[in-house]
């Protein structure tokens, strides 16, 4: 499995770096919208839409994100379409968590399906709205929620258990995470935040990160925001392990050769994205 997966990286990174670092953001916001799209697909599959109708679901959020683009929302300032969606991660996730995985299947499968094109659409704008802010940006975002999941990865290795006495983050759904590793994971993006506005100011790079955004508004902002973003993170995560582990699927899909499917990749991205964008709204406002 390794070769495959070496082999998928590269290519993929041969593809996106290219359209990430290209003067104009809109080859990303492009690429960005087909990997959506594809998302799509997935979802529509792990909740029984198969065949055209998966199809048409990847082809329907493709043609909402391209609505979005076409109608200039990618430039504009949306603070409570941001403030929106926290509220639905933030409670609709709690809410979904707390009902476990048998809960999934006892929500309609039409509001699963809307609801799902909607986060996958939200992030897509999200995306494409860091993208036009500036790579430094869209990039200290990015490598949060990297940074979250490999610290949370190399702390749960560690100290797993050994100071919850075992107690594990949420057995039924992914048994393999940890408290210990959500709060490695959570040092983990503090280090990093911490080291990007050192960066963004003894480097002078044009768009500010994230990172430097916030502590423009306070350190506190910055350490909270921070806090906030990861723990998100992970109710993404937790979120598609639920979904697909209520479909009896070990992936979302086999489009990335060793890595599952474009949902695996980006499943903590769909509620930090949006999250940032609030946090940056709230930073201006402030």
């Amino acid at each position: 499995m390794l070769l495959p997966r070496v082999i998928t990286a590269l290519v993929l990174l041969a593809i996106l770096l290219p359209a990430l670092f290209a003067a104009s953001p809109t080859p990303f916001i492009a690429l960005s919208l087909v990997l959506i799209a594809a998302a799509a697909w997935e979802w529509a599959r792990l909740n029984q839409v198969r065949g055209a109708g998966a199809l048409a679901t990847g082809a329907l959020c493709a043609v909402l994100c391209a609505g979005l683009w076409w109608g200039g929302a990618v430039d504009r300032h949306l603070p409570w379409l941001w403030a929106g969606a926290a509220l639905l991660w933030v409670l609709g996730g709690g809410w979904l968590l707390a009902r476990g995985v048998a809960g999934w299947p006892q929500v309609p499968r039409a509001l699963r399906w809307a609801g799902g094109v909607l986060a996958l659409a939200m992030a897509w704008l999200a995306m494409a709205q860091a993208r036009r802010i500036g790579v430094n940006f869209l990039l200290s975002v990015l490598v949060l929620v990297w940074a979250a999941d490999v610290f949370a990865y190399f702390f749960g290795r560690a100290l797993g258990g050994r100071l919850t006495g075992g107690r594990k983050l949420a057995p039924a759904i992914s048994p393999g995470k940890s408290w210990e590793g959500v709060w490695g994971g959570m040092l983990g993006v503090l280090l990093v935040g911490i080291a990007w506005v050192w960066a963004d100011g003894a480097y002078q790079t044009g768009a500010v990160s994230l990172y430097t955004r916030l502590y423009q508004s306070s350190a506190l902002l910055l350490v909270l925001g921070g806090l906030f973003l990861a723990a998100m993170s992970v109710v993404g995560d937790l979120i598609e392990s639920l979904v697909k582990r209520s479909a009896g699927m070990k992936d979302s899909s086999r489009l990335l050769p060793g890595h599952g499917g474009v949902l695996d990749r980006i499943d903590a991205l769909l509620p930090t994205l949006p999250l940032a964008m609030l946090l940056v709204s709230l930073k201006d406002a402030l």
